[in-house]
């Protein structure tokens, strides 16, 4: 009998770790024998139609609920959050698809909210609107986004550059992984093509990054890695080296089930009595 030794030291030890994870509400499955691995400077791109367990997902990771069973690793060590804050004190940031922004507050405000700076002391003690002005600016250029004025309300932004403030936040407090819920879901293709950008700046920053979506085109262009959810179970999990483009999109759209689909709406031949003529298969 071998005596267990330490981990190899040339060995990547992921940052987010799921082993066979799943999670039940009752007597509902959410999930069920879910596995992924997050890696500095990786992005990984979990896809699934609605109802596949990408929401469920993103709570565990994000510390909003704890799974029941398998095994959630943080940098190695098994670990059960107990809340976002708890997440993000240890460097997980999930930036989700309604941003929770508060409208009418400039950018630079919202850019520190729930982490304002202050200074002074009681009972002179004031957030410091100077410096939070100043580093909104200049860690918003740093990640390439040229803001017109950081005074303005982030509600004046377009979608596309909300997300990309919170993604710029999120490298700014530290954190070490980014979870993006369907950032690219309600954008056209050009402001998509905006945040897939700075999705990639996180990755280059050393950031390992979650990618939810339900675009393969988008995933795709990104992606490292790619795990398909289907009704709460693993339907797949793909290095980009593995598949194709193509082979990605057929797995998501549901392979044989939309194969099958096809047949059943191709349509019907008209009866030669009411003027039809045989339809011939187009091979």
């Amino acid at each position: 009998m071998t005596t267990p030794t330490a981990a190899d030291p040339g060995e990547r030890v992921p940052l987010v770790e799921l082993d066979d994870v799943s999670k039940y509400y009752g007597n509902v499955r959410a999930l069920e024998g879910v596995s992924l691995s997050v890696h500095p400077g990786e992005i990984t791109c979990v896809l699934g139609d609605n109802g596949a367990g990408k929401s469920t997902l993103i709570k565990i990771i994000a510390g909003l609920h704890q799974h029941d069973a398998g095994a959630f690793r943080l940098s190695g060590e098994e670990t059960k959050l107990s809340s976002p804050r708890e997440a993000l004190d240890l460097g997980i940031a999930t930036v989700y698809q309604d941003l929770s922004v508060v409208p009418l507050m400039p950018v630079w405000r919202n850019f520190f909210l729930g982490s304002e700076p202050v200074k002074g002391t009681w009972p002179l003690k004031r957030m410091d609107v100077n410096l939070m002005r100043e580093t909104t600016r200049s860690e918003l250029a740093r990640m390439g986004i040229d803001l017109r004025d950081v005074d303005q309300p982030i509600g004046t932004l377009s979608g596309g550059e909300r997300q990309c403030v919170a993604i710029a936040r999120a490298v700014y407090l530290g954190a070490k992984v980014l979870v993006l819920d369907e950032p690219t879901a309600a954008l056209g293709v050009k402001q998509s093509g905006v945040v897939l950008k700075y999705v990639a700046a996180a990755r280059d920053a050393g950031l390992g990054v979650v990618l939810i979506t339900h675009n393969p085109h988008h995933a795709y262009l990104v992606g490292d890695h790619f795990v398909l959810l289907k009704r709460g179970t693993m339907a797949g999990s793909h290095p980009k080296t593995g598949i194709s483009l193509d082979e990605l999109t057929r797995q998501m759209a549901g392979g044989s089930e939309l194969e099958e689909l096809s047949h059943e709406l191709r349509r019907a031949p008209v009866p030669d009595h009411l003027g039809g003529h045989p339809v011939k298969d187009a091979d």
